[in-house]
């Protein structure tokens, strides 16, 4: 069965009717956003009805702007007049039928497609002391009266109806493509013969809350000993807006015991899963964008046509592996050393296995 989602304007004047809050980027084109605007125009005082849509970026707080601090920027906005008639004539699909029954016959129907080149839904965590709107990138459909589409005529509340919406990806098909692997040899001083690491993924892409073997080969030729293995996975997340500011946090830093001894070899996988349970303290922190205050997770990554150039939020994972080694001697573990190797992670959904069918 088909869920509705509606809201209607303070005036009652108007209702918004959508048949899903979520729209998949599948790269090369996004979902189109489909509903259905129920008006009255008995009570429009021959004013006209648009619906918009826009998405923007939140800087924080909405209650600041009552102060004239506008924390909000728009990246994309497109109109659409329903009343009076201006030629939008959308071509039906089964979605608008079935919305338009909800609706009635003052129902009007319309279609926005999304520019490909916009970025998903993404929310930066607050800090635990902020309240109020977090900041973000998020999608916005509204309904309103108004003489004219220009955005900047001051609208009264109780002509408007708005619902937020979400852009989101879900991981491409598996290619069967081996996953990303790194190498490095290093040698240390009074040392002729050196270390050897590798480390690699048995596949491209892993969903969230799966856990992620590492797979760890070492070849220890010094007279050295590796006294600990680290794994720490990095969120690094580029706010693209007036200009690109780049913030990197570590969502999981996880210390393994495993010791390896002079000219020995080691070849083992450990299993590490970033999660978002673990991580609920750290402002700034890319997260999934929500809807009202609902359960969400760490961001996906941010899989990006190449031709195209982003605005808003765009995230993208890596994990580093490193090789705690002793100095030995007299020093011990006071001269020990790193050996790091870095590889590229993508975290995704999987795609959902059927569609909801229309009824």
């Amino acid at each position: 069965l088909l869920r509705l989602y509606k809201k209607t304007s303070g005036n009652g004047t108007l209702t918004l009717y959508l048949g899903k809050r979520d729209y998949v980027d599948h790269v090369q084109n996004v979902d189109p956003i489909e509903g259905v605007v129920k008006l009255d125009p008995a009570s429009l005082a021959g004013r006209k009805v648009f619906v918009k849509l826009a998405c923007a970026f939140h800087y924080g707080r909405e209650d600041l702007d009552v102060i004239g601090l506008s924390f909000r920027k728009d990246i994309w906005v497109k109109h659409i007049q329903l009343y009076p008639d201006a030629g939008h004539k959308p071509n039906l699909t089964p979605m608008h039928v079935c919305l338009l029954k909800k609706a009635g016959e003052q129902g009007r129907a319309f279609t926005f497609d999304i520019a490909t080149n916009l970025p998903c839904s993404v929310t930066l965590q607050p800090g635990q002391d902020n309240a109020g709107k977090a900041c973000g990138v998020d999608f916005e459909v509204k309904t309103y009266i108004a003489t004219e589409a220009d955005p900047e005529e001051k609208l009264d509340r109780k002509d408007t109806a708005r619902m937020t919406v979400r852009k989101i990806q879900f991981a491409p098909d598996e290619t069967g493509a081996p996953g990303p692997r790194a190498d490095i040899c290093k040698s240390f001083m009074m040392s002729d013969k050196p270390v050897h690491l590798q480390a690699s993924l048995e596949k491209e892409i892993y969903y969230h809350g799966d856990p992620i073997d590492v797979n760890i080969k070492v070849k220890n030729e010094t007279s050295r000993t590796v006294t600990k293995i680290k794994i720490i996975v990095e969120q690094t997340t580029d706010v693209v807006l007036y200009s690109a500011d780049k913030y990197t946090k570590t969502v999981l830093s996880q210390d393994f015991g495993e010791t390896i001894d002079a000219n020995s070899t080691f070849d083992k996988s450990l299993a590490i899963t970033p999660l978002l349970a673990e991580n609920k303290k750290k402002r700034g922190l890319a997260l999934e964008g929500r809807l009202k205050d609902e359960d969400t997770n760490l961001a996906s990554n941010t899989i990006a046509g190449m031709d195209k150039e982003v605005l808003g939020i765009l995230v993208s994972y890596k994990i580093k592996v490193n090789l705690m080694v002793s100095s030995g001697g007299l020093l011990g573990g006071l001269t020990a050393s790193d050996i790091q190797v870095e590889l590229p992670l993508i975290l995704m959904h999987p795609k959902p296995q059927v569609d909801i069918p229309l009824m």
